[in-house]
């Protein structure tokens, strides 16, 4: 098999459409103006000796290996910083360049460790190789007088060794092999933009220095692992290389955490996955990567994975294994059971956003075909649903309009709701790059979040708007673009209604939604509003990039609603560097969307109404299918308390850690006589459940993921499932014990079916996919290679359509009781509910949700940094420990939901959108005060969790 090889071409490629022709040792080739000596060598098949050189950075020129000599020119010029020439003739092997080669490499070996048999990267070190490759067969200096290598000198200590650095769980730092070529320090900055790392001292004291001369724990760093990769000696080495060796073969695949999409080089030994390599052809990450996806696959192989299928009568009984067989019967049966009881309609299914296209949709089919009946529902709605409405209502398709390559052209950036660089990191890192570059920065969050301010990088505009407002802050946007004249009617008129315009026109220019009224509403500075608007309708290339904190609102739709307004009143629309661009939470959010996990919608959002679209399944699935929507998550619980809800099937989400109003989805899933849970680990909805099915990894399935800019990426098997089966296996088996007669013999064949039946998939295939790499719907026979932009020419629906956005306040409102506005979100170290990323290294930067207060709001209740503290609300209490900061605003506290011993989602409410009914996340009245211990549900939550999570097989072996 061996390991996937990519080719490093020294620097980066040229994006001039020029060409220039030389000449290299004779061999002649064309290259874009602008690409470096060392580039045009390599696409020649010519590589030039190099260390401080690699082409995920630019050009450094320090390592002096990769001298050439050019006609004409005196002096040996480094290849990697001197641009090609119309005509230049280079000479890259001449006896002088030979000979400086191995002097320079001489120096180097004079101060550096050679234990290359015992070190980590024997076998994959770029010094090793390059002294090879310039012939070095001798070294004249020793390691006499000053050096890094030893910690003694002739017995006295030697202050220029330092110690190794084993603060990073992931990864060590050996001062003693640093050959201060620098790549590591400019990975940090122009791929990462951390600038976590700097060079210290000068000449001989040089080394590479975390931060402050720190460790690399205490430092800025986020490791990203960019660094690690960078690195051509054993300087910075992963430990699990340390552990187990170097990897002998490799598989590309898909990350498994959120919704950017990364591609990553499996590294293995054996079966043992080595360390997880971000693959440079990856066209969602560009060669980047960030802790989640580089580091934290431990959880695939944790103790605590339940691998045996489990069954109980009751769930106060402890668990019991049992064969696949038996399990799969008695869900069977017990499905079968509840139908006959309580009718066609008393059981359903949720989908996941974690599961690849093809188990989605078998989990969808499975609902429809063999439940009968259309109670499908999915975690996506929960978060992203008003994406789809908003976008399809205005639009006519309900994705995001760019790739992530549109960045890269974009002059002002408008983030909404979002933190990057904590939820979608390695997309921020390219965001933050062409920041730097100059394009301006708009940014709407109640939170200072990181990328507001941070290195080399401040936004010209931060909106701090209250929670709950962005309809009148976006409307009001829009007021001044209106009032102003500052609209593209150019564009409207062609590409849009010119009347539905006017109206909407005539409506944002009412009074009542001016800055001036909206900023004393949101408590924004009416001039921050005229300003940010002006900026983004004359300021060129405009995109907007959105996130949870605009969808998770009682007006979430309404506020997608109102952002394509303002896309399309600029003219962002329909090109490179525009657009209105969902930043997706999980890694197959989009995905589970195409599948058709909504209750109203089958696959390719067709309305289970449509005549036409049932007869293509019908005349598929052999079955007459329900034209009339099924029931939500929400209904189910309502349904399930009213008795008339029985049976559910839940694939790979946890919706009583990640549902609103955790007591409500308590007593739904308790009332239920037959929940079956399929997942890696107990969750927190398996306390509730009668069946266990043990699920499979990212790295044991093959499949599909659709990223946030519509990208089909494949998903490759790199071990077998450590449960016996993958997940589509799963499902299958069930639908067939349920009398179903499906024979699906691999992934391709499921992909196959989808591909025949919605058209925005039909060229999609795994064979295309193998020749495409990846390719964004729609992909068809209009457009064969897939659609990076959409509406380039006209909206899917036609017109792009104007709709009015009036500002409705959300029912959840603060007072005496609880004064102040609790919102939630992620960090950048776990991920979701915490499932995947507690069970890893990644708990060293985040061990507990904590509660974000403003210093006036924490003085007035007497509390300090680090207190216990009562969290309140009118559905619920919970206790974590406060963090004092002034990235909240005055009034407004924030807390993450990765942990369920805090259960943040117990004080969030029952309020949702008013036309998807995804929760209201954001916005939820508190009191915050002194606390001096677990709350009492938080105990009786605990003593209900650990009763349920006993397994009767291990009690019987101890």
């Amino acid at each position: 098999m061996g390991l996937v090889q990519e080719i490093d071409y020294g620097t980066p490629a040229s994006t001039s459409e020029k060409q220039v022709t030389l000449t290299v040792d004779g061999f002649t080739v064309t290259v874009p103006e602008g690409t470096s000596i060392m580039r045009a060598s390599m696409e020649a098949g010519i590589a030039i000796p190099k260390l401080c050189a690699t082409d995920m950075v630019d050009a450094f020129g320090s390592c002096r290996l990769c001298l050439v000599e050019i006609d004409g020119r005196n002096g040996t010029p480094s290849s990697c910083t001197t641009p090609v020439a119309p005509g230049m003739v280079v000479h890259t092997q001449t006896g002088r360049l030979k000979d400086i080669r191995r002097g320079v490499m001489e120096l180097y070996i004079s101060d550096h460790p050679l234990d290359c048999l015992t070190c980590a990267a024997n076998g994959d070190c770029e010094l090793q190789t390059q002294a090879g490759v310039v012939g070095l067969r001798d070294v004249r200096y020793g390691y006499e007088g000053d050096n890094h290598v030893f910690k003694k000198n002739d017995g006295a200590e030697n202050f220029k060794w330092m110690a190794k650095d084993e603060s990073n769980p992931y990864f060590t730092y050996d001062p003693s092999k640093c050959i201060v070529c620098s790549r590591c320090v400019r990975a940090c900055e122009e791929v990462q933009g951390t600038f976590a790392l700097t060079i210290e001292g000068r000449g001989f004291e040089s080394r590479v220095s975390p931060g402050m001369h720190q460790l690399f724990i205490d430092s800025e760093c986020v490791s990203c692992g960019a660094c690690v990769q960078a690195c051509p000696t054993a300087t910075l080495s992963e430990k699990s290389v340390i552990k187990i060796g170097q990897p002998e073969h490799s598989v590309v695949t898909t990350c498994a955490y959120c919704g950017v999409g990364c591609s990553f080089k499996a590294e293995m030994r054996g079966d043992e996955l080595v360390r997880m390599v971000p693959y440079k052809d990856g066209k969602a990450n560009r060669g980047h990567s960030c802790v989640k996806g580089r580091f934290a696959y431990g959880y695939s192989t944790h103790k605590e994975r339940i691998l045996n299928p489990m069954i109980r009568e009751k769930v106060t009984d402890p668990w019991r294994e049992v064969s696949w067989e038996e399990a799969l019967t008695h869900t069977a049966n017990e499905f079968r059971r509840i139908q006959y009881q309580y009718g066609r309609t008393s059981i359903g299914g949720i989908t996941s956003s974690r599961c690849t296209n093809e188990e989605t949709y078998l989990v969808q089919k499975l609902i429809r075909q063999g439940f009968r009946n259309n109670n499908v529902d999915t975690c996506a709605r929960v978060c992203h649903s008003p994406t789809g409405y908003g976008l399809g209502q205005t639009f006519g398709t309900s994705a995001g309009t760019q790739d992530f390559d549109s960045i890269e052209q974009t002059d002002v950036v408008i983030i909404i709701g979002a933190n990057p660089t904590d939820a979608h990191p390695v997309f921020a890192s390219r965001m933050k790059k062409r920041l730097r570059k100059g394009a301006k920065l708009i940014v709407l969050d109640p939170r200072r979040t990181d990328i507001v301010r941070s290195a080399h990088i401040e936004a010209q505009h931060h909106l701090p708007l209250k929670p709950g407002t962005n309809v009148a802050v976006v409307t009001a946007l829009a007021h001044v673009i209106v009032t102003e004249g500052l609209f593209d009617e150019a564009f409207i008129r062609e590409r849009c209604d010119w009347d539905e315009f006017q109206d909407w026109a005539s409506f944002v220019a009412l009074p009542e939604n001016s800055p001036e009224v909206v900023g004393q509403l949101a408590n924004v500075d009416p001039e921050e509003i005229r300003s940010a608007a002006r900026l983004f309708a004359t300021g060129g290339n405009g995109a907007i990039y959105y996130g949870l904190g605009v969808t998770e609102h009682s007006q979430g739709s309404t506020t997608v609603i109102a952002i394509a307004n303002l896309a399309m009143a600029t003219g962002n629309i329909g090109r490179p560097g525009v657009g209105v661009n969902p930043l997706r939470g999980q890694n197959n959010v989009q995905g589970s969307c195409d599948m058709g996990s909504f209750p109203h919608e089958l696959p390719g959002y067709r309305h289970v109404s449509g005549d036409a679209v049932r007869d293509i399944y019908e005349s598929l699935w052999g079955v007459k299918l329900d034209d009339e929507p099924g029931l939500r998550i929400p209904n189910m619980l309502d349904a399930a308390v009213d008795g008339s809800f029985k049976g559910l099937y839940v694939q790979g989400e946890d919706i009583l850690q990640s549902d609103p109003d955790t007591k409500h989805v308590a007593a739904g899933l308790a009332a239920m006589e037959c929940v079956v849970v399929h997942d890696l680990f107990l969750n927190e909805t398996a306390n509730y459940a009668h069946v266990f099915l043990p699920g499979s990894t990212f790295l044991e399935k093959d499949g599909t993921f659709t990223n946030a800019e519509r990208r089909i990426n494949r998903v490759r098997k790199v071990m077998a499932p450590k449960n016996g089966l993958a997940d589509w296996e799963v499902t299958q088996k069930l639908a067939q014990a349920m009398g179903l007669a499906w024979n699906y013999q691999h992934p391709s064949e499921i992909m196959d079916e989808i591909a025949r039946t919605t058209p925005s998939f039909a060229e999609v295939s795994y064979d295309y996919l193998e020749k495409m790499g990846s390719v964004q719907w729609p992909c068809n026979e209009q457009a064969p290679e897939g659609t990076p932009i959409m509406h380039i020419s006209g909206f899917v629906r036609g017109k792009g359509k104007f709709i009015r956005t009036e500002y409705v306040a959300t029912d959840e409102r603060t007072g005496p009781r609880f004064p102040l506005l609790l919102t939630t979100g992620r960090i950048l170290s776990q991920y979701n509910v915490g499932a995947q990323t507690r069970r890893t290294d990644n708990v060293m930067w985040h061990s507990e949700d904590r509660l974000e207060i403003h210093p006036h709001d924490a003085e007035n209740r007497g509390l300090r940094d680090g207190d216990w503290v009562r969290l309140t609300s009118r559905s619920g209490e919970t206790t974590l420990r406060a963090l004092i900061t002034d990235k909240v605003s005055p009034g407004v506290v924030y807390t993450t939901f990765h942990h369920p011993d805090t259960q943040a989602n117990v004080i969030t409410t029952d309020f949702s959108d008013w036309a998807t009914n995804c929760p209201e996340y954001k916005v939820t009245a508190v009191q915050v005060g002194a606390s001096n211990g677990p709350s009492e549900w938080q105990l009786d939550y605990d003593e209900q969790a650990r009763n349920s999570r006993r397994i009767a097989t291990l009690e019987a072996a101890e």
